[in-house]
């Protein structure tokens, strides 16, 4: 399990802007969703799904969020629109993951909104075990509901994050993390 742990104890996200491909195959595709699956499901509800976004999908999903950018911003500039149409082209793959969390008369919602939470960080993990880097984002057009219509989203789902998945196109750098003493308790005595 070293290895494992090392790749636990050395993960760092990496901006989608300095992302290159290739892209996964359709077979590491798969092994990334399979992989992310695999996360907590109280009552096993799957309360997520994934949308994947590859090739050409990437600037289609782009139009529509440009336009709706635009739509909202009409003296936006041709670089800003532009900026916005390229949102999901800046990696070679995205995958949605989509909460589905719901009332049930069991399982909290907000059991089912970690488990999604889960599922976007097993994606994560499953890209840096498959030497690829990854980069979980939520921006303006992850709560935008014209933009989740668009994307399909049911009333009631929402996105846990757009995940940007690529090779480094320079080593990535890590950042300072917080000592254990700062963000640790431990109870009793």
């Amino acid at each position: 399990m070293p290895e494992a742990l090392d790749l636990l104890k050395t993960r760092r996200s990496v901006k989608p802007i300095e992302m290159t491909g290739p892209a996964p195959s359709p077979a590491e595709i798969d092994t990334l969703l399979t992989v992310a699956s695999r996360v907590p499901d109280h009552g096993k509800l799957t309360p997520w799904r994934f949308i994947v976004f590859s090739g050409d999908a990437r600037l289609q999903i782009g139009e529509k969020i440009a336009a709706i950018f635009s739509a909202d911003n009409p003296q936006a500039t041709a670089d800003q629109v532009a900026f916005e149409k390229n949102r999901l082209a800046r990696a070679p793959l995205v995958v949605a993951v989509v909460s589905r969390a719901a009332p049930h008369v069991k399982i909290p919602e907000w059991e089912q909104m970690m488990s999604a939470g889960a599922a976007a960080m097993n994606l994560v993990h499953a890209a840096y075990a498959q030497d690829f880097v990854a980069s979980w984002l939520t921006e303006w057009y992850a709560y935008d509901r014209r933009v989740l219509d668009a994307l399909g989203l049911q009333p009631h789902e929402r996105i846990t994050g757009f995940v940007h998945i690529g090779r480094p196109s320079k080593s990535p750098e890590d950042r300072p993390r917080p000592p254990l003493s700062d963000i640790v308790t431990h109870y009793g005595g």
